[in-house]
């Protein structure tokens, strides 16, 4: 007979493509998980693994066999949840992510209010770019997160939570200069976005009004405080999301101006499977968010050029 054991140890492994990293996210022994993907083999009488030397593939089986699982553990997963939802205020585990361009600002004051308020709740938080997020909460890996918007994902409902300024930091000697960006930038000087996979850097382009391919005289960076490193150093500007302006340029030799209207802005929402029978406690958790987020004081930014 197929189990849910059976199900869990297959979508680990074909999440993971790897049987060691499957077992580990598992807690068992690299063994015994080839075992039970053994067994389910046998059971259904076909392989849905094609093994190799480094890196497995699913077979065109495996591939359909894993859709299926993953929307019976889902559905599983949300019956559990009706029994959580029944007791009012969350209880159990809740699974949060949110992009990386919030999470250090956000997380830290979100997380101490959560478990101030809800001390029943254990708290798994993760942080990773936005299509990453939307994989995981589609596939019930994440129970909610918290994103920019719009989504527009099928299966997931959207929950405003706040709007924020983009802020423009250039090196210290530019501000006093008047102000041309998104305009031609002052010679030697380059645009500084976030690598390919962070919705900030698509967002801040879109205000720049180019193109989504690198251009010549832009240059990339890991993280906002690496952008404002760069910039510090004079190698070009960049964009940063307002709650981010105080942690990042305390103690860099660095100039913030608000951008004159209209201003860039973002809007940040919190996100969850349609399905969820948990919509009222994720409620709850937003309006949280939300709250922290209000208490949070960025520098006072120059007035605009």
């Amino acid at each position: 007979m197929i189990t849910l054991k059976h199900l869990r140890y297959f979508t680990a492994l074909a999440q993971h493509r790897h049987f060691q990293r499957a077992a580990e996210a598992c807690a068992i022994s690299q063994p015994a998980l080839s075992l039970q993907i053994k067994e389910l083999e046998t059971l259904l009488g076909a392989p849905l693994v094609e093994r190799g030397s480094r890196r497995i593939g699913l077979t065109a089986l495996g591939e359909v066999f894993e859709k299926r699982a993953r929307r019976i553990l889902l559905e599983v997963s949300e019956l559990s949840d009706l029994a959580r939802a029944a007791q009012g205020r969350m209880q159990g585990t809740l699974h949060l992510g949110m992009i990386s361009t919030v999470a250090p600002y956000l997380f830290p004051p979100v997380i101490r209010r959560i478990l101030e308020e809800m001390p029943g709740l254990d708290l798994r938080p993760r942080e990773t770019t936005t299509d990453k997020l939307i994989d995981e909460l589609t596939a019930g890996r994440l129970d909610a997160a918290v994103m920019a918007l719009p989504v527009s994902e099928p299966g997931l409902e959207e929950h405003f939570l706040f709007e924020e300024e983009f802020h423009l930091v250039r090196p210290a000697h530019y501000a006093g200069d008047p102000l041309s960006f998104p305009g031609l930038l002052p010679p030697g000087m380059r645009l500084l976005l976030l690598e390919e996979g962070h919705c900030f850097r698509e967002q801040a382009l879109g205000y720049c009004s180019m193109k989504n391919d690198v251009a010549p005289d832009m240059l990339e960076g890991t993280s906002l405080a690496t952008l404002v490193q760069m910039v510090e150093a004079g190698i070009g500007v960049t964009l940063i999301p307002a709650m981010a302006v105080a942690r990042e340029t305390a103690g860099s030799d660095v100039s913030v101006t608000r951008l004159s209207p209209p201003r860039p802005v973002r809007r940040i929402g919190m996100v969850w499977r349609a399905s969820t029978p948990l919509s009222e406690q994720f409620g709850e958790i937003a309006a949280l968010i939300r709250a922290e987020h209000d208490r949070l004081l960025p520098l006072p930014p120059a007035p605009a050029a």
